[in-house]
């Protein structure tokens, strides 16, 4: 693949991915079916990796971070360049053994077979977390049971031992937000053990149950705990090299050390909001103020830059990482789908013509996001050729 730098010249850097990488289909193949659209996506491969000095794990889990860039603060904000994407969808591995590396990527367009290298990823902007809100009424719903809590999609939800939620988006991969595992100037205190707890019922006198079980309430739900093999988190998050964007890339990937054996949803490229079925998002997480409980929420999208989704979800602390998906008709394929198409990231307060209002944040899985993310799941960009 040739590579073709774009530095300094953003206006055509972002033309030419508007052009070029985008594909997109009618959302509607008829009234009723908002479809997935289809883009040609671009691939972001690794170019070198360096090791790096073993991190100290003495930050504490950050829950509430505030930043004054909002909507039209991200739109207003100059566009990076292709040498500071680059920059920002390189990323830092940390090994279970306390080791890490840094990796520089590429940015390519595929056109007939050979490779172009152009794309951006977001409106630079600033970073934005404060506690999480409840606006109004509490629009949750706890999950109880076992025939809601172990079946699709709720099974896909799992717990950090950090406290974060992730969710299943491959057989060994959990996405979740960046924040929790890293601070942006080192790893969270944990980070090193980390594992992810899948809830499942416990039963009485440590029987497993069977059919026949007249109750659908088990004794009681616990975790079962998986430890992580590795974690990938972009430099655009990690503040010192990406002059603080921020929550941009507030999210992560974990590749745990053995298959989990649960169904997991796939990672999609995350359409205009106006194509969302009702407008609406959905996600479940383990919110703090209900221990123990899955949460499930959804509600409408109220703003959107090209990065982040301003929504007004009622969510609380440890729903933080927690996949953000919609159902849509895959057409190809001819069935709906769901996927992940962001992560909960947290709480803003938005200056809105000069009157303060507050959203819940959720990053948008770009076409350069998502190619980000699906190659560290598979390993091959020609396996992530679909968003």
């Amino acid at each position: 693949m040739a590579a073709l730098s774009m530095a300094g010249v953003p206006g055509l850097f972002i033309l030419l991915l508007l052009l070029c990488v985008f594909r997109e289909v009618s959302p509607y193949s008829s009234p009723w079916k908002p479809t997935w659209p289809a883009y040609r996506l671009p691939v972001v491969l690794p170019q070198s990796t360096l090791n790096l000095a073993k991190p100290d794990f003495n930050a504490k889990a950050k829950l509430e971070v505030s930043s004054s860039c909002g909507p039209q603060c991200h739109k207003g904000a100059p566009l990076p360049t292709y040498e500071e994407a680059k920059q920002y969808l390189s990323y830092e591995t940390l090994y279970a053994n306390g080791s890490r590396t840094e990796t520089r990527v590429g940015i390519y367009i595929l056109s007939n077979g050979e490779g172009r290298a152009q794309g951006r990823d977001s409106e630079a902007a600033g970073k934005s977390r404060r506690k999480r809100q409840i606006y109004g009424y509490d629009g949750r719903f706890s999950i109880f049971g076992k025939d809601f809590l172990l079946n699709y999609p709720f099974s896909t939800s799992v717990k950090l031992s950090t406290g974060c939620t992730g969710t299943l988006v491959a057989e060994k991969h959990v996405l979740t937000a960046a924040h929790c595992i890293h601070d942006g100037k080192t790893y969270v205190k944990g980070t090193q053990k980390l594992r992810v707890g899948f809830l499942k019922p416990k039963y009485k006198d440590g029987g497993r149950g069977d059919n026949s079980s007249s109750s659908a309430v088990p004794d009681k739900m616990k975790f079962q705990w998986i430890r992580v093999k590795r974690t990938h988190v972009p430099k655009g998050w990690i503040k010192g090299n990406a002059n603080d964007i921020g929550m941009d890339y507030d999210y992560a990937l974990l590749e745990l050390k053995k298959p989990h054996k649960r169904k997991f949803m796939k990672i999609g490229v995350s359409p205009p909001a106006k194509q969302l079925p009702g407008g609406r998002i959905h996600f479940s997480g383990y919110d703090n103020d209900r221990p123990g409980n899955l949460v499930y929420r959804f509600c409408d999208v109220k703003d959107e830059t090209y990065d982040l989704l301003y929504q007004q979800c009622d969510a609380q602390p440890g729903a933080s990482g927690s996949g953000v998906y919609v159902r849509m008709w895959k057409r190809p394929q001819q069935k709906w789908e769901r996927k992940i198409i962001g992560i909960f990231s947290g709480h803003q307060w938005v200056d809105m013509n000069g009157s303060p209002q507050d959203f819940n944040v959720a990053v948008r899985i770009t076409p350069l996001k998502y190619a980000q993310i699906c190659y560290w799941i598979k390993g091959n960009y020609l396996d992530c050729r679909e968003g």
